[in-house]
């Protein structure tokens, strides 16, 4: 059976995202990779409500109501995509997993290899809010 994921996008209002430097133990996949938030989806348990209790127990963030951007295919296993807007502080979160939370630019991201493939996610995310922007701006003139 196919591995299922969740992850979440969290975006602020200076165009950036956030991501979470895995821990640094050879016992992980990735590791002290920068990362999208999120986790493994467990039997009986919706992608929504698994976003939902990693982010709790990762960072201890309610994302109630977050909303999905995509569901994507990968070869080793199926992601489901959240996004939320968030203007987190990073120096007064909590960390459960993971060394440290960082918000990122798109070129930062862009220049910047993610763990499990996340670049592809990251890329088609600012893309959708820069086609996003243009709409907002053709429906105002």
């Amino acid at each position: 059976m196919r591995h299922v994921g969740t992850s979440i996008i969290f975006h602020n209002s200076r165009h950036e995202v956030l991501l979470v430097l895995r821990d640094d133990k050879p016992t992980i996949i990735c590791p002290n990779m920068w990362d999208l938030p999120g986790g493994h989806v467990e039997s009986g348990e919706t992608a929504a409500e698994c976003i939902v209790r990693e982010m709790l127990e990762e960072i201890e963030v309610n994302v109630e109501g977050c909303r999905l951007f995509k569901v994507y295919e990968f070869s080793d296993r199926t992601e489901h995509v959240y996004t939320m807007n968030a203007e987190f502080d990073v120096e007064r979160m909590v960390l459960h997993e993971g060394q440290m939370l960082r918000w990122f630019s798109r070129k930062e991201a862009e220049e910047t290899m993610l763990a499990y493939g996340f670049n592809e996610v990251v890329s088609d995310y600012f893309d959708s809010m820069k086609k996003s922007d243009e709409g907002k701006e053709s429906a105002e003139c």
